[in-house]
This record gives structure tokens, sequence and C-alpha cells, in this order.
């Protein structure tokens, strides 16, 4: 039976490409911002492109975090995709303003440390064993564009969260060998799954990682 994603459309998100991605892995998806179809949907796909705090505020407009939060209690997935991983954290800090996130995990979006910003372009992330989402393309390159990341995970290192299996954390570097700065590139928790960098823009590797999500749900 065919996976049925909601893509959900609050105003900030690479969103055609995600649904031209997801319907090419095999999924039918909805583009819509429809609470109902959102909460009902096999798998919601959460993008998100933008400022943390302008990014909340369009996620609350449609009772966004409400939506994750149901599907979440009820073990239902959920992928958020580059500000959509960013603010299933606690909080996030840019140009001085702080701003409440969806608090799924505990930790603190910040301007990475790196040479130059924003960190654009391709790069290799570091997998942790026992991944089903990076399962086949482990040692591939994928594409990020973003400022602003998760430079500490403590909840990641943990043995159990008490809520879930405790978290697989993917890792990846910002800047030059030596002068380069490590942040959250993937996280798989149960049914919240999120990565930093766009899958929808990552070539096969990310179509590959697409349909590892799609098959799961």
């Amino acid at each position: 039976m065919t996976p049925v994603v909601t893509v959900l459309d609050y105003g900030f998100g690479n969103v055609r490409s995600a649904v031209r991605a997801l319907e090419h892995v095999g999924a039918r998806v909805t583009l819509t911002a429809d609470r109902e179809i959102a909460e009902n949907a096999d798998g919601l796909v959460v993008p998100g492109v933008g400022a943390f705090e302008a990014v909340m505020g369009g996620l609350r407009s449609v009772r966004g975090d409400q939506i994750v939060g149901r599907r979440l209690s009820g073990g239902r997935p959920v992928l958020g995709i580059c500000v959509g991983l960013q603010v299933m954290f606690e909080r996030g800090v840019e140009h001085g303003v702080e701003a409440e996130g969806l608090d799924q995990w505990p930790g603190t979006v910040e301007l990475l440390q790196a040479p130059v910003v924003p960190n654009m372009g391709w790069a290799p992330v570091d997998v942790p064993e026992g991944s089903t989402l990076f399962d086949g393309v482990e040692d591939e390159r994928f594409y990020f564009v973003h400022s602003y990341g998760v430079r500490e995970f403590p909840l990641g290192t943990t043995e159990d969260t008490g809520r879930f299996a405790a978290p697989l954390v993917t890792w990846s570097e910002a800047g030059p060998e030596g002068h380069s700065d490590r942040f959250v590139a993937a996280v798989e928790n149960g049914p919240l799954t999120a990565t930093q960098f766009h899958p929808e823009k990552s070539g096969e590797a990310g179509l590959h990682l697409l349909k590892n999500w799609v098959e799961s749900l």
C-alpha cells in the first residue's frame, strides 16, 4: 500500500522540491496546512527555511506545534528538514533573539563557530551504527545550507531517554580541517526523525534517504 505523506504548508520551506522528491520515491503526497489531514497521514514532513523565530511563528499560525506534538504522542512518524530539525530543539538564538522551539529535544540552536558562514555545499556525515535512515548511503555527501546549528546534544549520548529508544545522532562539520565546528546533521529518535541538510537537494543519496524513511512508514 502506498504511504500517504503530508508536507506541512505553513509558509516556510522548500515545499515543492520536497513534494517532488517524496513522490519520486513512492509516496502519495499532500501539501497542506489542514490539521486533520496532517495528523492522520502515515508520515508528516516539516520543512523549514529562514530564521528560527519566524519559522516557529509560521508553525504556530497553522497549529503546527500541536500537530507535531499530537502525532509524536501517538507514535506517528514526523520528519523535519533543515530549520524543521532546528525547531525540534528547546530553543534557538539568532542575532541575539532567543525563541522557544517545540522542545522535543533539549538543546540550543546557535551560530556555527566556523571560519565562514553560512555553511553551504556538499559534506560527508558521521553516521552512527544501527541507522536505518542512512542505510545504503552512510558514506555519501549531502547538501547543507545554514548558518546555525546544534553544536551540543547531550541526549544523543545517553542510554535511554525514558520516552523513546535512545536517539541515533549523525554529525557533520563546517569549515576546513583543524578549524571546523561540529554540529548535528540528523537525528533518529523513534517516530521523530530530522535532518539539518536538504535530502530533496542531495541528489541520488538524498532520494535514497527519503526512500528509506518512506518505506519505514
